[in-house]
């Protein structure tokens, strides 16, 4: 390991994110950490079970290897502060990289952002579910509050910060200490202009909700729910965060990702701001290390694995094959399956079918 990385690969989790130095000066946030959230590592949700799996089940490529450099770039965006643009074919591991980087830091949960053709940034920066708050005026006006207590007069409204909730952009800008991981997946998916309007939040690393700057003379310290607290009556106290005049300004950058599929170009102006990763499809030998970190000490499967990944590679320079469709074929020989004697049966034809053949 080279001195100088805090993300290492490893898999293991540690506290070398204590040792990041301090930003460039052009990079510098400062914003006002007026509660820190510290992530919930010991949660045993379903969710965070999947994410520590992909955590710890990634494998970086050997240092010793100049083509693919996803150590490096991991650190290199965590120096400088800069989202990481990664770009590979399906199945590559674009994405579980951002799962690595959240479970070895101890950076908590990631934050998952999809993006289709109908994305637009203020989807990922918050909701304002004015309708609601519409409701709820009705109700206060008439007697009732939304917990079943008596309303207020005509003069008053209810708290408008219950009903808004940031997105994954907006809560992975809060200010904290260590940064947030954020995983904006398949970007070139986008419309033409977001990428252009993720612009200003890379450069300037805050953002304002107009609904809450609006009334920030009368009410300068709003809670809102972050994206990834729940709205409900045990939590409604401790979960909500607080926003000084409707803005957001982060302190810790985000390690932000970004996965591409290379299905359409991304204009120089946002590129620019980015640092940019390409993962190469596996060999045989990181191949070989994928599966005996997903299966461990399952003999059965790892029986047949130097077989299916010759024959994995073999197909696969006739197509596009996805790592995953390996593994579903090591996992079939662990249960019983027996076809690596015959490449030309018809269930590993199926398994290996590649994804660019209709």
């Amino acid at each position: 390991m080279n001195e100088w990385h805090i993300y290492t690969g490893s898999n293991e989790p540690h506290d070398n994110i204590d040792r990041l130095p301090s930003p460039p000066r052009w990079r510098d946030f400062q914003g006002e950490i007026r509660e820190e959230r510290k992530p919930a590592q010991k949660d045993v949700s379903k969710r965070r079970l999947v994410e520590r799996t992909r955590g710890e089940t990634f494998v970086c490529s050997n240092e010793k290897d100049k083509d693919n450099r996803e150590v490096d770039m991991v650190n290199a965006a965590l120096y400088l502060r800069r989202p990481l643009l990664v770009t590979g074919k399906p199945g590559t591991g674009k994405s579980s990289l951002a799962f690595s980087v959240a479970y070895e830091l101890n950076l908590g949960e990631v934050l998952y952002w999809p993006i289709t053709t109908r994305t637009t940034l203020k989807d990922g920066l918050y909701n304002y579910d004015a309708i609601g708050r519409l409701q709820e005026i009705h109700l206060w006006r008439g007697g009732t509050s939304y917990d079943g207590k008596s309303g207020g007069s005509i003069g008053e409204t209810p708290d408008i910060g219950r009903f808004i909730r940031l997105g994954p952009l907006g809560t992975a800008f809060l200010p904290s200490r260590l940064p947030r991981v954020l995983l904006i997946d398949e970007i070139d998916k986008s419309d033409i202009d977001l990428p252009n309007d993720l612009l200003n939040i890379f450069e300037e690393g805050e953002f304002e909700i107009p609904e809450l700057s609006r009334i920030a003379d009368k009410t300068e310290v709003v809670n809102v729910f972050p994206y990834d607290r729940k709205d409900d009556a045990n939590t409604r106290k401790t979960d909500m965060v607080p926003l000084f005049r409707g803005r957001v300004v982060c302190n810790a950058f985000p390690f932000i990702i970004l996965t591409s599929n290379g299905e359409k170009e991304l204009p120089a102006p946002f590129l620019r701001r980015c640092l940019r990763l390409e993962i190469k499809e596996p060999n045989e030998g990181k191949l070989s290390k994928i599966v005996t970190a997903h299966f461990g000490n399952d003999s059965e499967a790892l029986k047949s694995k130097e077989e299916l990944i010759e024959l994995f590679t073999k197909r696969r320079d006739n197509g596009d094959l996805a790592t995953d469709q390996l593994l579903n074929a090591v996992y079939l020989t662990g249960n019983g399956v027996d076809f690596t004697y015959d490449g030309k049966n018809e269930l590993i034809d199926d398994i290996f079918r590649p994804l660019n053949e209709s």
